[in-house]
């Protein structure tokens, strides 16, 4: 059965969407199907990339999160991937909440992954343990995701208590490498996937298509980890 993929992190800036398009890559180079959902209504950086995978969210419409469960029970061999806007856990929770859609995706056989993508503040543990204190173990895989690309030193997080309570919850930690500044700008203003500029000659030079799948693959390597 398809995995439910919740990508957030709350703050803006910290890597979502970024996680979001690497996650989607990997699933297509996996030869795994899946739909893309994009919830920032003012960006949309995710569909901006991987238009032909994603579609609008809209988390203000119960009818629109409502096609969440919809979807997963009509495609039940597709993975979601939701990519979720800065300031949006509040209306998901109280969707959840009021709809126990945990309950349903369980019922339906799909597995929920909640992505927390972390920069290096307080901030960001903070919301981090809001998640953790919010949601039931036994219907979510945690997932937190220190992102190199928004952060250099994670050393307070690791040894906060919230990472304690993180790892009690039985969540998994990921470092998303960072890529080199030059080409991640090159990507956005290109609006370039991931495979062409791993690939396209007419995208990159050899040398920077050597170092974005370098990239790829070391972060290739930990989603085998967690969802391979």
């Amino acid at each position: 059965m398809g995995n439910i993929h919740f990508i957030g992190g709350e703050k803006g800036g910290v890597g979502k969407s970024m996680t979001s398009r690497l996650l989607a890559q990997y699933l297509i180079d996996a030869g795994t199907s899946f739909i893309g959902l994009d919830s920032d209504q003012s960006h949309g950086t995710f569909s901006r990339f991987y238009s032909e995978y994603a579609s609008p969210l809209v988390v203000d419409d119960y009818d629109s999160l409502d096609q969440l469960v919809l979807l997963a029970q009509e495609n039940p061999d597709y993975d979601l991937i939701i990519d979720l806007a800065a300031q949006t856990s509040a209306r998901l929770g109280k969707w959840i909440e009021e709809s126990d859609s945990l309950s349903l995706f369980q019922e339906i056989g799909s597995q929920v992954y909640l992505w927390h993508v972390l920069d290096d503040g307080a901030d960001s543990v903070n919301l981090l343990n809001g998640i953790l204190n919010r949601y039931p173990q036994e219907f979510i895989k945690f997932v937190v995701v220190s992102n190199l690309g928004r952060g250099e030193c994670f050393d307070h997080f690791e040894q906060s208590s919230t990472y304690k309570k993180a790892k009690d919850r039985d969540a998994t930690f990921m470092t998303l490498t960072k890529l080199q500044p030059q080409l991640a700008a090159r990507l956005d203003f290109n609006n370039t996937s991931f495979w062409a500029a791993a690939n396209n000659s007419d995208v990159m030079n050899i040398i920077e298509r050597s170092r974005v799948r370098t990239w790829l693959k070391n972060n290739y390597q930990q989603f085998d980890k967690l969802i391979g």
